[in-house]
């Protein structure tokens, strides 16, 4: 599953993007193909998002793991 940052946050590193997910604020599910995308989402939905979790950040440039 792929999140992008939410209400205009957008991070310059991996480290930041995170942070910001584990202290549990808000990302944007962005699967294209998928019923929930746009909608919002934070680690406290991780089990239902998959086993691997990916945050674009940086523009929406760069991508890390989480």
């Amino acid at each position: 599953m792929t999140l992008t940052p939410a209400y205009g946050r957008d991070y310059r590193t991996a480290k930041a993007a995170k942070a910001d997910w584990l202290a549990g604020k808000d990302f944007i599910i962005a699967d294209l193909f998928g019923k929930w995308d746009g909608k919002p989402t934070s680690i406290a939905d991780r089990e239902s998002l998959g086993k691997f979790v990916t945050i674009r950040f940086c523009g929406l440039t760069k991508i890390c793991s989480v």
